[in-house]
């Protein structure tokens, strides 16, 4: 067996995924009323979907997932609208 030492690779290591995401901006959350609503209609489609699951119902259970697909588009809506993080129709109070 040889000691020989191991040198670090001189070569560019490549980029990650992530290695471009400017981190000196607030993400925000969503918190924005096209997000609530859609997020809101959503859990009520869940509701509805897994209720029908439970009792082996599959046009309700259909209908509740087609309520989740309408939340969606509805905070894309909404969003577009103007209603989303930093939209035009949001007042910003400082708060």
């Amino acid at each position: 067996m040889t000691k020989a030492t191991v040198s670090a690779s001189t070569s560019v290591t490549p980029k990650g995924v992530y290695d471009d995401v400017d981190h000196s901006e607030a993400p925000g959350h969503g918190n924005s009323p096209a997000a609530w609503t859609c997020v809101i209609v959503m859990l009520v489609g869940a509701l509805i979907a897994a209720i029908a699951f439970v009792i082996a119902n599959t046009p309700i259970f259909v209908a509740g997932a087609a309520i989740m697909v309408l939340g969606l588009l509805a905070g894309w809506v909404m969003r577009k609208a103007g209603y989303g993080v930093g939209g035009s129709k949001l007042k910003n109070s400082g708060h």
